[in-house]
């Protein structure tokens, strides 16, 4: 069986078209940002959990300041939907106004889901995201 020329050139045709919509369909897939995903285990029996200090509901701001480290420990891990200010001013390159934007952006926008919905907060980019993940937590 002969294939006419008008054939060959519908064949060749639909065989472009179908090579240039595979690569239109896939293009960027393999730009994607890695998935961080983080989990949590039970502490084994007689294992120290460690926790971050959280003030006495009547304690003034000043003496909350006073109690916390002045950074984070290491392992030590400060859960961005329930962190203070002052809390928050811990983290490494978290400041004042930074510490201020995180909180008035939880209550504006509801809890962060994920550590990296921080680079919705105003001054918060990929660069100090990267530096706070191993530091922060969501529950």
């Amino acid at each position: 069986m002969k294939i006419s020329r008008l054939e060959r050139t519908a064949l060749l045709v639909t065989a472009l078209f179908l090579a240039f919509t595979a690569g239109w369909l896939l293009r960027g897939s393999g730009d994607a940002p890695p998935i961080r995903v983080e989990t949590q285990s039970a502490p084994a029996p007689g294992e120290a959990v460690l926790a971050a200090p959280t003030p006495a509901p009547s304690a003034p701001a000043e003496s909350v300041q006073a109690s916390l480290p002045e950074k984070v420990a290491e392992g030590e891990k400060i859960n961005l939907n329930t962190a203070t200010a002052e809390e928050l001013q811990r983290l490494p390159g978290i400041g004042e106004s930074r510490a201020q934007a995180i909180v008035a952006d939880r209550e504006e926008n509801g809890p962060f889901r994920i550590p990296e919905d921080l680079t919705r907060v105003a001054g918060i980019g990929e660069g100090i995201l990267q530096g706070l993940l191993d530091y922060v937590t969501v529950e």
